[in-house]
């Protein structure tokens, strides 16, 4: 399922995210939510050509968690069944999981831009003359450079001490420039600003009670685990795999869809005996890497990065997570999925705010009564959709469009497109005849109208592997003209051999 290698040529040119951002508006795959209202930040809207790939990203997931599940360290298939639970729950299990109390970030306002940042990810320089201080986002590397400018003390980083903005004293946010602001001293004092997404359920104003949409699906299946476990033919080890929506209240969305306000994950969370989750977080460590390289990721472009000591929550028995060197964290890597060790933290916080028992009897350790372990791979499907058109992303001068997306076919929108030569009568029909055959096994587009040159720039653009041309030739001989998208490479074969040659193409 890999893509073509790109050429030397390709590979040296840089991306720029906005050029990825405009052709995904121009060519309807992402377009910013309520725009005709001027948007709304945080949020995005997938167009016709984005359902159709983030639909192919999760299928596929669901296909290699569910469907077909791995081969386990036995030799044998692990068992992962399906579960789709509500957005909403009930406000105990948020208390329970700690986002109520504790899925916070400590915030600071300006109340000059009346701007809000992340303490955490402000860094305060202090020029070594001791004029005032410089407040600017640590990962905004070219505004830091402007901001020295602007403000024209010292010319390189190495002119100011550094300090993170948590470390800063309180009586010391006088004397800092925030990073927007042009007089010192207009930050609040940190504050926590909590993540999670109130909402009110009840009929009137009067009985409404607060509650929350999801922070993350992986609740939903903690407090199904006793039902799964009850209702289904599952036994230890297992997994339970979701696919859905999660919300999160972020204080500053950034890189188009790589970090907003709502998302969908794609999540499993495999429970086993304490004494087998290291060999299990090895193993799903393993697969999931596997499983972004056969969707057509670069392995140069992702990075396996375990956590250190100091990252780990305190329950935590390790995390790896999965990064992908985005175009806008180029040449570092930003987070795309991660593979934690969770321990029997989840479980045994569910079971003591529920009052439920959640000990598993195992008849395979001589009736072990025991708390699961839980290793959970949890990945952005929205990310995913995002790393995907990165890497697919490839400039070519050479070609009308000047530009392709090099999907693999498994995870393009469209496999082919069907492509009559002229509106003339005789193309269009037998054009038509073919679209609707391969269309019961496809996913094809018909594409009519402008010239042909204009049409495969088109579906260059959108990452259509093959186009099949109907001209006069086909109406004397019963050939087609086959294109492939790569090379541009085109071939003459017979009409009635379409689809066995789609079918050998396209395959895994």
């Amino acid at each position: 399922m890999q893509p073509a290698e790109n050429t030397p040529l390709e590979q040296e040119t840089t991306i720029d995210m906005k050029d990825i951002v405009a052709l995904c508006k121009r060519r309807g795959f992402i377009f910013q939510a309520s725009d005709i209202y001027g948007g709304i930040n945080g949020f995005w809207d997938y167009g016709p050509l984005g359902t159709e790939l983030k639909n192919n990203l999760r299928d596929y997931w669901w296909k290699s968690m569910v469907t077909t599940p791995p081969i386990g360290p036995d030799g044998t298939p692990v068992q992962i069944v399906g579960l789709d639970s509500a957005i909403i729950q009930n406000p105990e299990v948020w208390v329970a999981s700690g986002h109520v109390g504790g899925f916070s970030d400590p915030m600071v306002d300006c109340r000059e831009t009346k701007k809000r940042y992340r303490a955490d990810h402000l860094i305060i320089l202090i020029p070594n003359d001791d004029t005032p201080w410089l407040a600017t986002i640590e990962d905004d590397e070219n505004f830091l450079k402007a901001r020295l400018k602007k403000v024209g003390k010292g010319k390189s980083l190495s002119d100011f001490t550094q300090k993170n903005l948590t470390e800063v004293e309180l009586t010391d946010f006088d004397k800092i420039l925030a990073p927007h602001a042009k007089t010192k001293g207009t930050l609040t004092d940190p504050k926590e600003f909590n993540l999670m997404f109130e909402t009110g359920i009840g009929a009137s104003q009067d009985d409404k009670v607060t509650a929350y949409l999801r922070g993350e699906t992986a609740q939903g299946i903690f407090i199904n685990y006793k039902n799964v476990l009850d209702s289904s033919r599952v036994k230890m080890p297992f997994g339970i795999a979701q696919v859905g929506k999660a919300f999160r209240n972020e204080v500053n969305p950034r890189n188009f869809i790589f970090r907003s306000r709502e998302f969908e994950q794609m999540e499993m969370e495999w429970f086993c005996h304490p004494d087998d989750s290291q060999k299990w977080f090895e193993f799903w460590k393993s697969e999931r890497q596997k499983f972004w390289q056969q969707v057509g990721l670069n392995q140069d472009n992702i990075l396996m990065r375990d956590h250190d000591a100091d990252e780990l929550v305190f329950y935590s028995q390790g995390t790896c997570d999965i990064e992908y060197k985005y175009p806008f964290t180029d040449p570092d890597f930003g987070e795309l999925e991660g593979i934690a060790n969770r321990g029997d933290y989840d479980l045994t916080k569910h079971q003591e705010h529920s009052k439920t028992k959640l000990e598993y009897l195992d008849p395979e350790r001589n009736n072990e009564k025991y708390i699961p372990h839980v290793i959970e791979p949890a990945a952005g499907l929205t990310r995913g959709v995002l790393a995907l058109i990165c890497e697919a992303y490839t400039v070519d001068p050479n070609r009308p469009s000047g530009v392709y997306l090099n999907f693999t076919p498994a995870m393009a929108p469209k496999k082919a497109a069907i492509l009559p030569l002229t509106a003339k009568e005789d193309h269009v029909p037998t054009a038509q005849k073919l679209y609707l055959e391969l269309r019961e096994e496809f996913a094809v587009d018909l594409d009519i109208k402008q010239n042909i040159g204009k049409r495969y720039a088109r579906q260059d653009e959108i990452g259509t592997p093959y186009c099949f041309t109907i001209d006069n030739e086909t109406i004397s001989d019963g050939t087609v003209t086959a294109r492939e998208r790569n090379t541009m490479a085109q071939e003459r074969i017979a009409l009635d051999n379409v689809a066995a040659y789609l079918r050998d193409k396209i395959k895994p």
